[in-house]
C-alpha cells in the first residue's frame, strides 16, 4: 500500500523533490540509456504525485508522475513522467499511479480530456485507463512515442 502526496511543485519539500528528482533520472537517464534534459520547465507549473512505501519507519519513493496544467505541454492538462521505481516494480504501483492521477486529473479538470505522449511500449497499458491513441509513432529523445488522449470525465 502506498501513501499518496499530491502537490504543486512550491509546495513541495526539498527532500521530496531530490527524492523525485534520484528517480526520474534513475529511471528515464540512466535505465532506458537515455540522456535529455528532463528538468524541462513544466515541473513549476505542474501538479506531483508521489507514491511513498512506509515500512519500519522508513519512506521510500515507490512511484511518481506530474499532472501538468492545460497549455504547457498540450492544450488539454497532460500526465508525464510517470514511473515506478525498481524496488518497487511488479507490485501493482504503476497500475495504483494511473488509478490515482486520472481521479486527481477529473476532480481538478472536470469534464477535460488529459493528453500524453506515451512510450509506445505502454500503448496497452495506458489503453487499460481510458487512453486512446490518437498519433502515428514517433522517435523522441531516441524511443518511439505515441500520443493518447483519454476523455474528460464530469464531475
Amino acid at each position: 500500500m502506498l501513501s499518496w502526496q499530491f502537490a504543486r511543485f512550491d509546495d513541495l519539500a526539498l527532500r521530496d523533490w531530490y527524492a523525485v528528482s534520484v528517480a526520474r533520472i534513475e529511471v528515464f537517464v540512466i535505465e532506458q540509456n537515455c540522456p535529455f534534459q528532463d528538468l524541462d520547465g513544466a515541473d513549476v507549473s505542474s501538479w506531483h504525485l508521489i507514491g511513498w512505501h512506509e515500512q519500519d519507519g522508513k519512506r521510500d519513493l515507490a512511484a511518481y508522475c506530474r499532472l501538468v496544467d492545460p497549455g504547457i505541454k498540450f492544450d488539454a492538462p497532460s500526465i508525464g513522467r510517470v514511473i515506478t521505481t525498481a524496488k518497487f516494480r511488479s507490485g501493482g504501483f504503476g497500475k495504483s499511479l494511473l488509478a490515482e492521477v486520472c481521479a486527481r486529473h477529473d476532480s481538478l479538470y472536470p469534464g477535460q480530456p488529459n493528453r500524453i505522449g506515451a512510450q509506445a511500449r505502454l500503448e496497452k497499458f495506458y489503453r487499460g485507463f481510458g487512453f486512446v491513441t490518437d498519433s502515428d509513432e514517433y522517435i523522441e529523445d531516441g524511443i518511439p512515442h505515441l500520443e493518447m488522449q483519454r476523455a474528460g470525465v464530469a464531475m
